[in-house]
C-alpha cells in the first residue's frame, strides 16, 4: 500500500451543500434505526413501547443534529459518511446497553443513562475539536510533546489498584474510574506522525536483500525495537494485553506505510509474537487469557465454563438471523463482560450472522473512509495522522472481535462506540472528529 506521501496534488471538490445534505439525510437513518430497535426491545420485554424511548430518541437526533450543524459551518467539505455511521453504532451501543440492563446478574445496574451522558461528552469534545482545531497540521508543532503526555497517560494507572486483573483504569473522584489509554491512543499517533515524516527516507534504506525481503539496517531497528520494549513494558506491569498490541500494531502499520517496506511487517509480527508468548510465560493473568481461549470449556466459576465458551453458545443459538432483541440469553456470561468485552455475543444471538455482519461492515465502512482521508489528503503529516488513527481504530476493532469469536485471546478492550465505557466513547469520537478535520482540509479547494 502506498499513499505517495511526497503528493501535494490538490483535490478540490464542488458542491459542499449536497456534501452536508447527503450527510443529513443519513443521520436521520441513523437515528431512526436505534430508536426503532428501542421499542422492540420494549415489546420484547414487557408487550409495550417503553416510556423512555421519545426522550431517547429525541437524545440522540438533538446530538447528532448539532454536531451536524457545526460541521456545516466549520467543516463544511469532510467526509459525509463518518458522522452518520459513529452515530448509529453509538445509538446501537445504548440500545444494547439498556436491554442488558433488564437482565438479572449483570453490573453495573442502570449503565445506560450513564452511557448517554458520556456519549453527549464525546461529541462535545469532538465538536471542540472541528471548532478549535482549525488545521491538522498544527499538531505537528507537538510532536514530542505528545510524546511524553502519551507516555504519562500510559504509565498513570501503574500508581492505582488493579481491577479485573489489569491496571489501564485510574480513578477520578468525582468522575469515576478512566481508561488513559484510550486517549493516549490518539496522542501518540500524533508523535509517531511527525516523527515518521521526517525520519521515513532513513527507515526505507536496507543493507541487504534476504529471501525477497529487503533488510533495514541495523541503527534503524532502534525505533521499532524502542517502540516494541514500551510495549512488553506496558503488559508486564499492566497486565494489558490490549493497549501492548494496539500501540506496537499502530505502529507497525505507519511504519509500513511510510516506508513500504514489507520487511517492517515481518519484524513486527515476529516481534509481536515473541513478547506475548515471552509474558505468558510469568504472568498469570495473560496465560489464563491465552488457557481460556485454547480450551474454552475449561472448568470455572461461570456455571462450569468459562465466558469465552458461553460467548460461543450464544453465537451458536443465535443462527443466521437471530432469536430477536431483548430475547436471548446473555446473563448467562455473566459480570461486567456482557457489556464490555462481549457485548458482540449479545448481537451475535439476537441479530444473529446477519446482524453481526452488519454491524462489521459498518465498521469497515468507517474503516474505509478514513484511508480515504489518508489518501486525499495533500501534506505527509496528515497522511500518515489519518493511517495511524484508522490504523488504531481498525486494530482495535479486529482485536476486540477476534477476541469474542475466538479467532484470537481476550484482550479486555471495548468495542468502539457499542460497549459500555465512558473513556472509549469519548476518546473515538475525538478520533472521528480530528479525522474530519483532515478530511475537511484535504477537500477544502485551495486559494486561487
Amino acid at each position: 500500500m502506498s499513499l505517495n506521501l511526497g503528493n501535494t496534488t490538490t483535490i478540490a471538490s464542488g458542491g459542499t451543500p449536497n456534501r452536508r445534505n447527503t450527510e443529513l439525510a443519513l443521520l436521520v437513518f441513523a437515528v431512526i434505526i436505534p430508536v426503532f430497535a428501542y421499542a422492540n426491545v420494549g415489546l420484547a420485554k414487557s408487550d409495550e413501547l417503553p416510556s423512555g424511548m421519545l426522550g431517547y430518541g429525541l437524545g440522540i437526533g438533538l446530538i447528532a443534529g448539532i454536531a451536524h450543524l457545526v460541521l456545516r459551518k466549520f467543516a463544511p467539505y469532510a467526509d459525509p459518511l463518518m458522522l452518520p455511521i459513529a452515530t448509529l453504532l453509538n445509538g446501537l451501543g445504548l440500545v444494547l446497553i439498556w436491554r442488558l440492563d433488564h437482565e438479572p446478574g449483570l453490573s453495573p445496574a442502570n449503565a445506560a443513562p450513564g452511557q448517554l451522558m458520556w456519549s453527549a461528552l464525546g461529541v462535545a469534545l469532538a465538536i471542540g475539536v472541528l471548532v478549535f482545531l482549525k488545521d491538522h497540521r498544527i499538531l505537528q508543532r507537538y510532536t514530542y510533546i505528545s510524546m511524553v503526555v502519551a507516555l504519562v497517560l500510559l504509565i498513570l494507572p501503574m500508581f492505582f489498584p488493579a481491577r479485573f486483573g489489569a491496571r489501564i483504569w485510574i480513578t477520578i473522584p468525582g468522575v469515576g474510574s478512566l481508561q488513559p489509554g484510550e486517549f493516549a491512543k490518539i496522542i501518540i499517533a500524533v508523535f509517531f506522525a511527525g516523527y515518521l515524516m521526517v525520519k521515513r527516507d532513513a527507515l526505507a534504506l536496507a543493507s541487504r536483500r534476504f529471501m525477497g525481503l529487503y533488510l533495514p539496517r541495523g541503527r534503524d531497528l532502534g525505533p521499532i525495537l524502542a517502540i516494541w520494549g514500551l510495549s512488553l513494558l506496558i503488559l508486564i506491569f499492566e497486565t494489558d494485553l490490549g493497549t501492548s498490541l494496539l500501540f506496537f500494531g499502530m505502529f507497525v502499520v505507519m511504519l509500513y506505510v511510510a516506508t513500504e517496506r514489507t520487511s517492517w511487517i515481518i519484524f513486527g509480527l515476529l516481534l509481536s509474537a515473541g513478547g506475548a508468548v515471552f509474558v505468558a510465560s510469568f504472568n498469570s493473568h495473560v496465560a489464563s487469557r491465552v488457557n481460556n481461549w485454547l480450551d474454552p470449556l475449561a472448568r470455572a466459576s461461570n456455571d462450569g465454563v468459562t465466558e469465552t465458551a458461553q460467548a460461543m453458545f450464544t453465537f451458536g443459538s443465535g443462527g443466521l438471523m437471530g432469536s430477536g432483541l431483548g430475547q436471548g440469553f446473555s446473563r448467562l456470561i455473566g459480570g461486567i463482560a456482557a457489556k464490555s468485552d462481549y457485548i458482540l455475543a449479545t448481537i451475535g444471538e439476537e441479530l444473529g450472522l446477519a446482524g453481526m455482519m452488519a454491524i462489521l461492515l459498518l465498521y469497515a465502512l468507517l474503516i474505509e473512509r478514513g484511508m480515504r482521508t489518508a489518501l486525499a489528503a495533500r501534506d505527509p503529516f496528515g497522511k500518515l495522522l489519518a493511517v495511524g488513527l484508522t490504523g488504531a481504530f481498525a486494530i482495535q476493532v479486529f482485536v476486540v472481535a477476534g477476541g469474542v469469536t475466538g479467532l484470537i485471546p481476550l484482550t479486555g478492550m471495548t468495542m468502539p462506540f457499542l460497549a459500555q465505557g465512558g473513556s472509549s466513547v469519548i476518546a473515538n469520537w475525538a478520533l472521528i472528529a480530528v479525522l474530519l478535520r483532515i478530511s475537511d482540509t484535504a477537500r477544502r479547494p485551495a486559494p486561487a
